[in-house]
């Protein structure tokens, strides 16, 4: 019985870092979309969502499915319920992936992003890449000083994001206020991503260390 539970629990990680990879990709995607008005990527990123919900939904119920059957402790139950706050906050980050999208969508065949912001927007998808990437290493191989590395580069998500503020603000946008919503909202998809990215980081230190992240 112990051989069961302990290969389902590593089944239900298998399925946390498919998870990451797809979100991973809906983020690649999303970015493409937006700077290229790519109407195809958008689609794509909007049809997939649906099985980023359905990882989650299945991550949850095996999850539950372990505490009615198996009443983990300690370290195991450690596991279990921070994968099941683990998979909440991937789900949302394909959620801001989706929009992202979904924007790039709306104002398809023109450009979501202005020239002026073009540049911000294409470190904010680099950012962005790096920081799931990070995740997935860190969630495959509890590695807490990656997880710390995580922290520090969702600051330069946050400092991108405080000078699109200061674009959109100047004297010289020239883009009028649909455009300025447009920018504001994609800044704040980003870093939203970005701190969903730091809470995955954190669950996963809390699942090694057993301590919480001050």
């Amino acid at each position: 019985m112990r051989d069961i539970y302990h290969d389902e629990l590593d089944a239900i990680g298998s399925l946390v870092i498919c998870m990451a990879k797809s979100v991973a990709v809906a983020m690649e995607r999303a970015t493409a979309a937006l700077l290229d008005a790519n109407l195809q990527l958008a689609e794509q990123v909007l049809g997939g969502d649906a099985s980023v919900d359905a990882l989650r939904n299945e991550i949850e119920e095996r999850c539950f499915q372990i505490i009615a059957t198996q009443s983990p402790v300690a370290t195991d139950l450690r596991v279990v319920i921070s994968t099941i706050h683990l998979a909440a906050d991937l789900e949302r980050m394909g959620d801001l992936a989706h929009h992202v999208a979904k924007i790039a969508r709306l104002r398809f065949p023109e450009h979501a992003v202005p020239g002026e912001v073009r540049a911000v927007f294409e470190q904010m998808g680099e950012v962005a890449h790096s920081l799931i990437t990070k995740v997935i290493e860190v969630v495959d191989g509890r590695d807490v000083e990656l997880a710390q590395a995580i922290e520090v580069e969702d600051d330069s998500m946050d400092a991108l994001r405080r000078k699109l503020f200061t674009i959109v603000l100047s004297d010289r946008w020239a883009h009028g206020t649909e455009a300025a919503i447009d920018v504001t909202l994609l800044g704040r998809y980003y870093e939203r991503y970005a701190d969903h990215a730091v809470a995955v980081a954190r669950h996963t230190t809390f699942i090694v260390t057993g301590e919480r992240a001050a």
